[in-house]
């Protein structure tokens, strides 16, 4: 049984921000006076399982940098939306171009420019550390901080519920 209070087998995608929730909050800069995102291996598995598995994944944020765009695409998600202040536009139109309706997309954001987002879908995750605003708006919060596993939790649930999780051979390998 899920611990998550949702119908996961509705769940056909998956929709996430980067900073605070793929990575952490606190992001160091590089002396270039770039981003350097951490990045969860654990997040990584479960995303490119589920792209094995079928699922649709999209990232949409606020960031902008080359790092973003190879760590995702390197794990088979190629719907990477970067430079986004307005995300709700970007989330209907990939939802429309997908088939896909609210009821069957979950969306983890952190902090306010994840808000929208999180209301126009049936399942909005927020990481443990999220701002409190969003905590409100969330469907589940998360057991973890942003960029510790939280892509990995809801994945993994959403799978098991499903019975794809550790279900055939690609599970056992990248």
């Amino acid at each position: 049984m899920s611990k998550i209070d949702y119908d996961l087998t509705k769940i056909k995608a998956f929709v996430f921000d980067v900073d605070g929730v793929l990575s952490p909050s606190t992001v160091p800069l590089g002396a270039d006076g770039l981003p350097c995102r951490m990045v969860n291996v654990k997040d990584g598995y479960a995303l490119q399982l589920a792209v094995k598995h079928g699922y649709k994944i999209a990232i949409i944020t606020g960031g902008c940098s080359e790092s973003i765009e190879l760590r995702f695409r390197a794990l088979g998600i190629y719907d990477v939306y970067m430079g986004a202040s307005m995300k709700l536009p970007i989330l209907t139109k990939w939802m429309e171009e997908n088939g896909l309706d609210a009821s069957e997309v979950a969306f983890a954001g952190d902090d306010i420019p994840d808000h929208d987002c999180m209301k126009a879908v049936g399942l909005s995750v927020a990481p443990a550390d999220a701002d409190v605003d969003i905590k409100c708006v969330a469907r589940y919060i998360s057991t973890v901080n942003g960029g510790y596993g939280v892509g990995r939790e809801i994945i993994e649930e959403v799978m098991k519920a499903q019975g794809e999780w550790m279900s055939t051979e690609k599970a056992f390998g990248w």
